[in-house]
């Protein structure tokens, strides 16, 4: 995974925030990088999201990625086989959840306020929970650990550095699997259990290159692409098949 670099522009803006005066905004945030672009070598990339505060308080960050929906399925045990027996629908789920914060989450605010801004997946509400309590926390469960598998819930809190009661900043890793989309950072302030200021950020994840040709052909000619990968992979058997018999 590659580390954002940070460049001309986020250095100056670190001895800005640095030199803000205290009279000024209670918070001002921003992102090492507003664009994601992943190629065909792309293995993921850290964004680093900093900033400043004044008057002091606790600093919480959560990054959410673009709406997907997604099916659930537990497995039930049926004649000592494992099988699919239940599924359900959630729709317009985060594809992508981290949370980012300077104490626990749960020493920040009580669960009321948590709740409201998502601040933790024990918090996160996700559309299309089931109505019986021990279901919802089944499938929520389920969602949370397929996410969590291929690196696209962070299931534990990333760390915020404070430096002088001013500048903080988190560093944010995006896997390779990280779907495409718009993005958003929500920086909170947070004093004695209360969020007092806010900011929003956006951030783009695109395909570039041929990456991004490809994506779109399956996207606009989903048929022919199904198509021609079958066609490659009976091609790539077959002749992995010959150089194993001359082998």
């Amino acid at each position: 995974m590659t580390a954002a670099r940070p460049h001309n522009g986020f250095a100056l803006l670190v001895i800005f925030l640095w030199a803000m005066p205290v009279s000024s905004q209670d918070l001002v945030a921003d992102l090492s990088d507003h664009l994601i672009a992943i190629s065909t070598s792309f293995t993921g990339q850290d964004v680093i999201v900093f900033g400043a505060v004044s008057g002091g308080g606790d600093v919480a960050v959560t990054v959410t990625g673009p709406p997907q929906d997604v099916r659930v399925r537990l497995k039930q045990r049926v004649g000592g086989i494992w099988i699919n027996r239940q599924d359900r629908l959630f729709p317009a789920v985060p594809g992508f959840y981290a949370v980012a914060a300077n104490q626990p989450l749960a020493e920040l605010a009580d669960d009321v306020v948590r709740t409201r801004h998502s601040l933790g997946l024990d918090v996160l509400r996700l559309p299309g929970e089931a109505e019986v309590p021990a279901e919802r926390r089944r499938y929520r469960a389920a969602l949370i650990r397929q996410k969590a598998r291929l690196g696209l819930y962070q299931t534990e809190r990333i760390p915020i550095s404070l430096l002088g009661q001013r500048l903080f900043r988190a560093t944010i890793s995006f896997p390779a699997e990280v779907p495409v989309g718009q993005y958003s950072a929500n920086v909170y302030l947070i004093r004695d259990g209360e969020i007092v200021a806010a900011t929003t950020t956006p951030l783009i994840v695109s395909k570039i290159g041929v990456s991004a040709r490809m994506f779109d052909f399956a996207q606009r000619q989903g048929f022919f692409y199904g198509v021609i990968s079958l066609i490659v992979a009976i091609f790539a058997g077959w002749a992995a098949a010959v150089m194993f018999r001359r082998s």
